[in-house]
């Protein structure tokens, strides 16, 4: 009798936490796991600022997937880009762009989320995110380029643009963004005597009322006055209306000479949800509490791809896209497959919140672990352990902690890889968005294969 087949689409914290608990918990020969992800590493994002402003350095954060022990699961080297649910079967283009389908029993999806945009004029070509390890290291080149470039120049135009930089959005992505890179352009002044530190300006703008609100008014008011006393430039009740190759243009009527526009305006499910034709809450998954999703055999799905209820807080609430929730979802998941292949009944996901970490480098942080609220050295305490303690492996804590503290005697060479400079990407282009199929596409694709098979 042929073993079920257990396909989880998603390396991130839901995928990897899932597959994880399914080694250590299958029997010898009891199912086949097959894990779908381009990159064969669980990358730690929170992190990701810390490697665009050179703290890091992109290995560090980038959790190796073959290092497990129990390591007998199947990876294919690509991204799901449809889903057939009648056919049970997944479209997969791999990295070499051929597209292969994959039959399963068991699905599993925990495909993440991808950078939110908006009908923005020049927004998607001259924007670039805070998603990938590609895009942040992409960015922390593209920053230095500016420095170096506006040393060499003798047009004052040119220097004032490529000396001021735009971060969009006020959430966590975006003030660590903004507070790291910030850091880096003010150190590296010592290193390029032609520029002056006042002619390097940081603009952190966000149309919400408040930076960062789930902290709460006071840790948000906190951070705020951190960055302004940073000398960054906090815009609140504004946007983007139009991004220029060298201009970005807001919402309030100002013109910002600009080079650099940072876009981290939230996130969106992965576009591959829409190619199940099943119901959405704000654009996420609908599933029960056991992640199960309605009307689907044996599919369950967890993480920013997912509305799971909050059971926590009840109503009409859900789990917020964090990475204590889709690390928790996945070993849930992962139970309940496990009780769907023997028989067993499943069981609900519920978690209490532990609490917000923002990191802003240096001795600069708030926190709020467990509903105490933190400033300076002790929240960056707090900060930097929560993220150290949560890095899967030996390998990669010992790589962290070693880069924090060489950073922190030596500080940065400013040196640049040569990343895409002279093919610069755009977000499409990192997060690969336009490669998913539509529902009817998926069903002509999977029809062709049934047909092909009789």
């Amino acid at each position: 009798m042929a073993r079920p087949r257990i396909l989880v689409v998603g390396a991130g914290f839901a995928g990897v936490g899932c597959v994880r608990r399914l080694e250590r918990r299958l029997a010898p020969g009891e199912a086949v796991v097959t894990l779908v992800t381009p990159f064969s590493y669980q990358l730690y994002l929170p992190l990701l600022p810390q490697v665009a402003s050179g703290v890091l350095t992109p290995q560090s954060i980038a959790v190796s997937l073959r290092r497990s022990r129990k390591h007998r699961t199947r990876i294919i080297p690509g991204g799901a880009i449809g889903v057939d649910l009648a056919a049970k079967v997944c479209v997969i283009r791999k990295i070499t762009d051929e597209v292969v389908d994959e039959p399963y029993d068991i699905l599993v999806l925990a495909p993440g989320s991808v950078t939110r945009t908006f009908d923005i004029p020049g927004l998607v070509e001259h924007a670039r995110g805070m998603k990938t390890l590609a895009e942040a290291a992409y960015i922390r080149d593209h920053v230095i380029a500016q420095l170096d470039l506006a040393d060499a120049s003798r047009d004052e135009a040119e220097r004032t643009s490529r000396l001021q930089f735009v971060v969009v959005g006020g959430g966590y992505a975006g003030t660590e963004t903004a507070a790291c890179l910030q850091r880096i352009t003010t150190s590296a002044v010592r290193r390029y005597p032609r520029l002056n530190a006042r002619q390097i300006k940081w603009h952190l703008i966000d149309i919400a009322p408040k930076l960062m609100p789930e902290l709460g008014d006071r840790l948000g008011l906190a951070a705020l006055e951190i960055l302004r006393r940073r000398g960054i430039e906090v815009s609140l009740g504004v946007s983007v209306a139009q991004a220029g190759e060298d201009t970005v243009t807001l919402t309030d009527g100002r013109v910002l000479p600009c080079r650099t526009l940072i876009w981290t305006a939230g996130v969106a499910a992965s576009p591959l949800i829409g190619t199940l034709d099943a119901e959405t809450v704000r654009g996420r998954l609908a599933v029960g509490a056991d992640m199960c999703l309605p009307g689907a055999d044996r599919v369950f799905a967890l993480g920013d791809a997912a509305a799971v209820p909050d059971l926590t807080k009840g109503g009409d609430a859900v789990c917020p896209p964090t990475a204590q929730h889709a690390t928790r979802q996945g070993a849930k998941v992962a139970e309940n497959v496990l009780a769907a292949l023997r028989g067993q009944p499943l069981r609900p996901y519920t978690h209490q919140d532990l609490g917000l970490v923002v990191d802003l480098g240096g001795k600069d942080a708030v926190s709020k672990p467990l509903g105490v609220e933190l400033h300076g050295l002790p929240a960056q305490a707090v900060a930097r352990g929560y993220h150290w303690s949560a890095l899967r492996t030996q390998v990669a804590k010992a790589r962290v902690l070693t880069n924090w503290v060489l950073n922190a005697v030596a500080g940065d060479d400013f040196v640049r890889m040569g990343f895409l400079a002279r093919n610069p990407a755009t977000l499409r282009d990192f997060e690969h968005t336009d490669a998913y199929l539509t529902p009817e596409q998926v069903r002509a694709h999977t029809a062709a294969l049934r047909a092909a098979r009789v």
